[in-house]
């Protein structure tokens, strides 16, 4: 019993203490406040919008980082190549990972910290598994104010992984600064299964893997992304995306995957196009977060729940249509 009560005070500490130790930088405190940013208990809604609206003006400091890669391409060694790279730079670098599928499989994303041992004992660096619940609306929330946490905490870099596939990449862009992407050799054949959106939405594709004898393969191929990317609309603008080579392995062009996205951030910030996107990536995530709300207030109603079941059984023996059905759940919501 007395251990039943030891862990109820943990989890339910004071908000005030929790921001506390978020501002002096301590990983416990940040790993309970991103817990409970990601819990579905409303209780703990209430709690992490209050920590989030305290350590807001902490926040926007650091370089957002988006990463995704084909399969097989080294995503993993990459970012702990990456990430140690950065902390030997006296930057302090957060992992964070987004896998809509996570919750349904486990999924690799389990494994973080076993993939990247080095980066997950690093002193500067922090490697926390996102799973979205198995909605990607939950994505927006979710790993956004998982973002704002790690920036309070002082972390400068933040790299979001994309583990899931498809729509993902698209969400992870709006809540990134620069997105790179992860490929292999063989850029002919490779692009057959390769959406063009996906090619549009990223600022530098690498080229991982060039080391060995299939260093000459991999430059052909940075070579042929060139050329591909010329003819597509560049995802940030005034500037070109950047195809390049690196062997994550040997951490060989580590170096320049960091001095590419230092260009670029000098450069967005110079024209303004730096400020601009996070600007309309608030207001996107505003109208994201309120048809999440709006959505949660419906189904949450007493109302709504009573007669769900009834519309149900209605629609299955054809008693009212799916539109009916619909505007009368509508109608009792809003008696």
């Amino acid at each position: 019993m007395a251990n039943r009560k030891k862990v109820r005070r943990k989890t339910e500490r004071d908000s005030a203490e929790i921001i506390e130790g978020i501002r002096a930088g301590i990983r416990s405190d940040l790993a309970q406040a991103i817990t409970l940013v990601e819990s579905n208990a409303s209780r703990h809604f209430h709690v992490s919008q209050n920590i989030i609206q305290q350590i807001t003006p902490l926040t926007g400091k650091s370089i957002r980082i988006g990463i995704s890669g084909v399969p097989g391409a080294g995503k993993s060694t990459f970012i702990e190549a990456f990430g140690l790279y950065l902390c030997e730079k006296g930057h302090k670098v957060a992992v964070l990972a987004v896998d809509p599928s996570s919750s349904k499989s486990g999924g690799s994303i389990l494994g973080d910290k076993t993939r990247m041992e080095q980066l997950a004992r690093h002193p500067r660096a922090f490697i926390r598994p996102s799973p979205s619940s198995g909605t990607l609306g939950g994505v927006h929330r979710k790993t956004r104010e998982s973002i704002l946490l790690c920036e309070a905490a002082g972390f400068d870099v933040i790299l979001v992984e994309t583990v899931g596939v498809g729509q993902s990449e698209a969400i992870v862009r709006e809540m990134v600064d620069f997105f790179l992407l992860l490929v292999l050799t063989g850029a002919g054949d490779e692009l057959q299964g390769m959406k063009k959106g996906i090619m549009e939405l990223v600022d530098a594709i690498v080229v991982n893997k060039a080391d060995g004898d299939n260093k000459a393969r991999a430059e052909k191929t940075a070579q042929e992304y060139k050329q591909i990317l010329h003819f597509l609309q560049p995802a940030t603008k005034g500037w070109e995306t950047k195809a390049f080579t690196c062997s994550a392995l040997h951490q060989l062009g580590i170096d320049k995957a960091w001095k590419t996205i230092e260009e670029f951030v000098y450069c967005t910030k110079e024209t303004g196009v730096f400020e601009s996107r996070r600007n309309e990536q608030k207001k996107t995530w505003f109208y994201t977060s309120l048809k999440d709300q709006i959505e949660r207030m419906f189904f949450d109603d007493e109302k709504v729940k009573k007669q769900l079941p009834l519309l149900e059984k209605s629609m299955r023996v054809d008693e009212v249509s799916v539109s009916m059905a619909v505007e009368q759940l509508l109608d009792e919501y809003k008696r």
